[in-house]
């Protein structure tokens, strides 16, 4: 498919004001945009193929970039996290070459993220399923959810070498690169943690208190679901990739209720359900309008729609980048909105 047109490809008046952060695979830089596409502001970064940042509450921009020499399943690590303000004067930096995917600074100055680890022979050997054979050397790789303090020490690490033997195979479409291709960690109130798991088709809530997973779901259906939250309304909100569905494979957005387990909203295309489809990345953000912001990660394309699924606003990111393994590509990992007058972008627009 040839992309002709990029920017703003549709608009109505139903559209919620604000800005978009947007930091494209690949790119050197990180772009904030208002709803007719112009950028507002901008910042360099060091880049990567998930390229996941999103800005504070004090405006800073905490940004994933790709350290030099990643360790682990190398071709989805990042292993710098840095924070730069409004100018783009790094503030701090923290470098871990484990580290992938994701990571949040914590109001205590802290940071959460995900990271790889090495594993033993025996260790390896109880992770069930996947393709066989898939693994890259020296072996399918573990991970772990860490936390640093400001002086980068590690002060709590969950291993997923605590899943019992033969507890959530990995899914027998799913690659053996490592124990669960973790993609999100969401800290929680009264220090838990929520956690998605894409060759898992899992969601995970520890505890870090007592080390306990004190609540799952685990539905093949979602089809390794990217960047699940909370809601004000206690509700789950992912992005349900579709990638392992039986049959017309198709990407949906779900409000998940965590104690009926009932996907209780969702989005998907009513049109051809095949229009929207991201296998391996995609984000979504509940509004303050009622709105969804969905993040279409594979396509470059974020748009936004009402409660009853129409959408009011697209967005094709204009950003192609040269990457080492997929070629020329606009992806984007994921996207968030920001109202004028949020803190985040307080006194600066």
């Amino acid at each position: 498919m040839l992309i002709q047109n990029t920017g703003v490809t549709y608009q109505t008046e139903l559209v919620t004001p604000g800005y978009i952060l947007l930091a494209p695979a690949g790119a050197k830089a990180v772009y904030l945009i208002d709803t007719y596409g112009e950028v507002v502001n901008q910042w360099a970064s060091g880049g990567g193929l998930t390229h996941w940042s999103y800005l504070l509450s004090n405006g800073n921009l905490f940004v994933n970039e790709r350290c030099d020499d990643p360790q682990g399943v190398g071709l989805v690590s990042s292993g710098v996290m840095r924070e730069y303000d409004w100018d783009g004067h790094l503030i701090r930096e923290h470098i871990d070459p484990w580290q992938h995917h994701d990571a949040r600074r914590l109001e205590n100055g802290h940071i959460i993220y995900l990271a790889f680890t090495d594993l033993n022979a025996d260790q390896r050997a109880v992770i069930l399923g996947g393709i066989a054979g898939s693994e890259f050397e020296p072996g399918i790789m573990g991970e772990c959810i860490r936390e640093v303090d400001v002086s980068g020490a590690i002060v709590w690490e969950w291993h997923f070498t605590n899943f019992n033997k033969g507890e959530f195979p990995i899914h027998p479409n799913g690659n053996r690169w490592s124990r669960a291709h973790t993609n999100t960690v969401f800290p929680l109130p009264d220090n838990r943690v929520l956690v998605s798991c894409k060759n898992l088709n899992l969601l995970f809530i520890v505890d870090k208190q007592t080390d306990a997973v004190v609540w799952h779901y685990q539905d093949d259906k979602m089809g390794g679901q990217h960047d699940a939250q909370i809601l004000d309304n206690d509700n789950l909100l992912l992005f349900a990739n579709g990638a392992y569905s039986a049959d017309l494979h198709h990407s949906q957005v779900w409000e998940l209720n965590p104690e009926s387990k009932q996907v209780v909203w969702r989005y998907q295309a009513t049109d051809n359900p095949q229009s929207f489809f991201s296998p391996h990345i995609g984000g979504c953000q509940r509004l303050s309008s009622g709105n969804t912001l969905i993040c279409e990660g594979a396509k470059g394309c974020i748009f936004e729609v009402t409660p009853r699924g129409e959408i009011v606003w697209e967005y094709v990111c204009p950003y192609f980048n040269q990457t080492e393994n997929f070629g020329r590509v606009n992806w984007l990992f994921r996207a968030r909105h920001y109202s004028a007058g949020s803190a985040e972008l307080a006194g600066r627009i």
